[in-house]
């Protein structure tokens, strides 16, 4: 018997749940939000579309009921502020870094042996915090992003292709943000063929290039950053976990010399299993991609210090 709890159910979150639910990835999902009724509410409002669904899934909604978490084997962490005007950076990593240490804490304390799935925001900082703050192994904590950006990648590659999305495959690398991911445009392929002589080089720019404002391009459109995307890549994520599917998934997390890089979490391709983290897969980055992965981490370092000038660490 499987069981999934996410924290935040906010957009993200509740899709995210809806999610497992319709697909029947676990057997129990438990919704939990610090705001009174919201995870009830929006329970109820899934389960009564069970019998049009067509799912079983045991659907539980609570407000700060940690104990309702226990014994869960995957806990996704959406919880967080966004960052609003005038708002600096170093607030609003003060400020969500309080509520993942928080919230983490206290589900570790009904569930020790939970793989951490990490979504909130800055998302490589708030893997890289929960990991260290833990002093969990590090197979147990993966931040969602790469999953993210490669699905978007693969929507504007199959866009440009006219093509069918299931067909088409590609991986984003690095931290999850306009200027620090990495779309690995030499390995995108069509159906095994290389997406590189299919498109002529100025569409695939714009397709990185697009790919790497996915989220910037969402939030003017709608006001508000996505929320059906985030949500379902981190059901996504939890999927490969719950029924070990040891999916190649680009995700964030800890490397000790992969890549040439250490003490840091960030996104590379890893397999992802029962036990989170299988393994990470060495894809033979070439020169030009080694010097933007090695700029990529250096921003995401740059993130990381804040923890250490606010006392997160």
């Amino acid at each position: 018997m499987s069981k999934v709890t996410v924290i935040g159910a906010g957009n993200v979150g509740a899709t995210c749940a809806n999610v497992l639910v319709f697909n029947k990835i676990a057997d129990t999902v438990v919704m939990l939000d610090v705001k009174q009724g919201v995870a009830e509410g929006k329970a109820i409002d899934m389960l009564q579309t069970a019998q049009t669904l067509g799912f079983e899934t045991n659907l539980i909604g609570v407000t700060n009921d940690y104990a309702a978490t226990a014994d869960s084997d995957v806990i996704v962490v959406t919880s967080g502020i966004p960052r609003k005007p005038g708002m600096t950076r170093e607030e609003l990593i003060g400020t969500n870094a309080n509520i993942v240490k928080s919230v983490v804490s206290q589900c570790l304390a009904y569930s020790p042996d939970a793989v951490f799935v990490i979504i909130s925001n800055p998302m490589d900082t708030m893997t890289y915090l929960t990991l260290k703050a833990t002093g969990l192994p590090k197979n147990k904590v993966i931040g969602m992003g790469g999953a993210l950006d490669s699905s978007r990648f693969k929507y504007y590659l199959s866009q440009a292709l006219k093509a069918n999305p299931a067909e088409v495959e590609g991986l984003v690398i690095g931290g999850h943000g306009d200027t620090t991911m990495i779309p690995l445009k030499r390995l995108a392929t069509y159906n095994g063929t290389p997406v590189s002589g299919l498109l002529d080089t100025a569409a695939l720019d714009k397709v990185v290039a697009d790919t790497m404002v996915g989220g910037a391009t969402l939030t003017g459109l709608l006001g508000t950053s996505a929320w059906y995307a985030p949500g379902a890549a981190g059901a996504y994520v939890v999927a490969s976990i719950v029924n070990n599917y040891r999916r190649l998934i680009p995700s964030c997390v800890y490397l000790e010399g992969e890549y040439g890089q250490s003490d840091i979490c960030i996104g590379v391709p890893a397999i992802i299993g029962r036990n989170g983290v299988e393994a990470i897969v060495d894809v033979k980055l070439n020169d030009e991609e080694k010097a933007l992965f090695e700029k990529s981490a250096d921003a995401v370092r740059k993130t990381n210090e804040v923890l250490k000038e606010i006392g997160a660490l």
